[in-house]
């Protein structure tokens, strides 16, 4: 299990069109993913779930994957989270 911290950098924060993308990225993946954010844990894999964070550009998320790749996973969600959508 690797747990990591990261910040979304995305201009636009996690609205609609992001949560999407974000959920492509981890549905990539065979691992379980996690988001944590204050008292909140969702799966990384439902987008219901992830629009309920309401992640705006600068805040901090704790990112947890358990599973065969979840170094990729780390890899690509954090690419991702600091990508300039």
């Amino acid at each position: 299990m690797i747990t990591k911290k990261m910040t979304i950098t995305i201009p636009t924060g996690l609205e609609a069109r992001p949560v999407a993308l974000f959920v492509q990225v981890a549905s990539q993946h065979e691992s379980s993913i996690y988001v944590e954010c204050g008292n909140k844990k969702v799966n990384a894999k439902s987008i219901m779930g992830m629009m309920t964070l309401g992640l705006s550009t600068g805040e901090e998320v704790v990112v947890t994957a358990d599973g065969k790749d979840e170094n990729e996973a780390i890899e690509n969600i954090e690419k991702y989270l600091s990508s300039a959508n």
